[in-house]
């Protein structure tokens, strides 16, 4: 998702209305993969306070941590990863997330996952942990509510009504995902 973090960086900096390098932002949930990685990456080029939160065995991988350290150096960013909710959080401008279950994983490692991640849903105390000014960012699809087929099947097995992040947080004001799903259009093009 190298493409995806530009329009994120995009939506950020319209946000904050001040340069990368003075913003903060966590990415909270199995970071493992696309998005986890790739916002972890790209704050450590842009000179962010870049915060993973996940249980250690969702990390990315370390030759992924160690490059974004490596980059960080020489860039100012603040690299830090962290199985601690709260302290992850703390003061940040932004609070990303993505869906538990990656494209291609198969149906059978949605109970493991939730297990695992139960404690990391982004909802409004962990938004309000973050502080007033922080916003929610999502690359979508979400499992906020019911009303898709894959988010009644997930309620029916586990009795949650939404997985990585609740509805309230996802239809709040603070929620921008719209606007970053927007400017997936425009930074496309612009590549």
């Amino acid at each position: 998702h190298p493409t995806q973090v530009l329009c994120d960086s995009l939506t950020m900096l319209e946000h904050a209305g001040r340069p990368l390098s003075e913003v903060s932002y966590a990415y909270v949930g199995d970071a493992r993969f696309n998005m986890g990685r790739s916002l972890l990456v790209n704050g450590a080029l842009v000179g962010a306070d870049v915060r993973v939160i996940a249980p250690r065995e969702l990390w990315p991988a370390e030759d992924v941590v160690a490059e974004a350290r490596r980059v960080a150096r020489s860039t100012g960013a603040q690299v830090t990863l962290t199985e601690s909710v709260a302290d992850g959080v703390a003061g940040v401008d932004f609070v990303h997330t993505d869906i538990w279950v990656s494209m291609g994983e198969p149906k059978e490692v949605w109970d493991e996952r939730v297990a695992m991640l139960g404690d990391y849903q982004v909802n409004a105390t962990l938004m309000a942990a973050a502080g007033p000014r922080a916003r929610f960012m999502h690359c979508l699809p979400a499992y906020h509510d019911r009303n898709t087929v894959v988010g009644e099947q997930i309620y029916q097995a586990t009795g949650m009504d939404g997985l990585e992040v609740t509805d309230e947080v996802f239809e709040s004001e603070a929620s921008i995902v719209f606007d970053q799903a927007e400017n997936r259009m425009h930074t496309i093009k612009a590549l």
